[in-house]
């Protein structure tokens, strides 16, 4: 259960509050995160970092001392800020002699197969080449009115340990495991080391956020758990601050929360059940049925459609899948209960006579 001697690839995600310091950001233990993956590329590993951090640091540059809410502020605190820290991380790595390099996403790049695939051969070559993707979201364009943003860095550490086929997924944080209690308030709180299987009881002992700039908190970690869990990915939730953490887990030493996976997709899979659905199909129980024994959906058991999308989109089948379609919403709405046999009268004679196929329909849960 603790023994990581067969793993290649680790993400680690490093928080806002793990990376702050007197000085804005805790450059000493940047420099010790690279001497540790120095010492874990040694060893065979390669290694991702997701790092926090921009917007407090542009925040700190511009002698903010408060939460920044606004979007335009948070933008632009994040567009002084991560050149900031990327300093930082270029400084620390350079010591060690270890090529670093930026990777800046939206949550458009993950949902858009296209761009995702090159995406992951981009990350491919560079981890290849022994350097060390940085990875945080590009703050100073994503928002959430705009559907770019991932939310928080939490949830962006599992898509990327999902869609890189990593085997671990560090959460580095300012707690050092998941307790039954938040215990900076309650001495009776009781810590987990392993959870094998996440569940409501295990949602309700977390906390909300505890920083000024940081977006997440232990309930983000462990909704993020839930995407991670699904590629086979391993996940431990541990303190930045202890000494050799990585190193130390790597080692099998018993720290932190170990979360175990609950099913392995495929890479494909992955991306449709972890992609934002552009719109909505509802289904009759006929073909709810036939989808679950592994059909191809058809027009006949389609009730109604959400949305605006076009072929090729990940939609949601009434909330309890995703799927790619092979025609966008205009058409699957002239086809609304139709037989197959009447799609290619109505769509054309190359068309494809099935809405969704069996491998490319993923159920939510398991």
């Amino acid at each position: 259960m603790r023994n990581f001697s067969e793993i290649k690839r680790i993400v680690v995600k490093i928080g806002t509050n793990t990376l702050k310091g007197e000085n804005g950001i805790n450059s000493a233990l940047i420099v010790d995160i690279a001497r540790q993956v120095r010492k874990l590329h040694e060893k065979g590993f390669e290694v991702l970092l997701v790092s926090s951090g921009a917007i407090g640091m542009g925040a700190g540059r511009l002698g903010l001392s408060s939460k920044v809410k606004s979007i335009r502020m948070r933008q632009a605190c994040a567009a002084i800020g991560q050149p900031l820290l990327m300093y930082e991380y270029s400084k620390a790595f350079e010591i060690y002699d270890i090529v670093i390099s930026q990777v800046l996403l939206t949550a458009w790049v993950m949902d858009n197969r296209t761009s995702y695939l090159n995406l992951r051969n981009a990350v491919e070559k560079l981890l290849s080449l022994g350097s060390v993707p940085i990875i945080n979201e590009n703050d100073s364009i994503s928002t959430d009115e705009i559907q770019s943003a991932f939310g928080d860095n939490d949830r962006l550490s599992a898509l990327v340990a999902s869609k890189v086929d990593a085997d671990l997924l560090v959460m580095l944080s300012d707690i050092d495991r998941l307790y039954t209690k938040d215990p900076r308030k309650h001495e009776d709180a009781e810590p987990l080391k392993v959870v094998e299987q996440l569940t409501d009881e295990h949602r309700s002992y977390a906390g909300e956020s505890g920083s000024e700039f940081a977006t997440g908190g232990m309930k983000t970690k462990l909704d993020a758990i839930k995407i991670a869990s699904d590629s086979d990915c391993r996940v431990i939730i541990t303190s930045g601050e202890l000494e050799n953490v990585l190193l130390k887990i790597i080692d099998g030493e018993d720290i932190g929360t170990l979360f175990m996976p609950q099913r392995k997709l495929g890479s494909k899979a992955r991306w449709i059940l972890n992609t934002t659905p552009a719109g909505r199909i509802e289904l009759d129980a006929g073909a709810m049925k036939a989808i679950k024994n592994h059909k191809s959906l058809l027009p006949k058991g389609i009730v109604s459609v959400e949305g605006v999308f076009e072929a090729g989109s990940v939609v949601s089948l009434s909330g309890e899948a995703k799927a790619v379609t092979t025609m966008s919403s205009d058409e699957l709405s002239s086809l609304i209960g139709k037989h197959s046999s009447e799609i290619r009268k109505i769509l054309g004679s190359e068309r494809k006579d099935v809405v969704a196929l069996p491998e490319d329909i993923v159920f939510i849960e398991s």
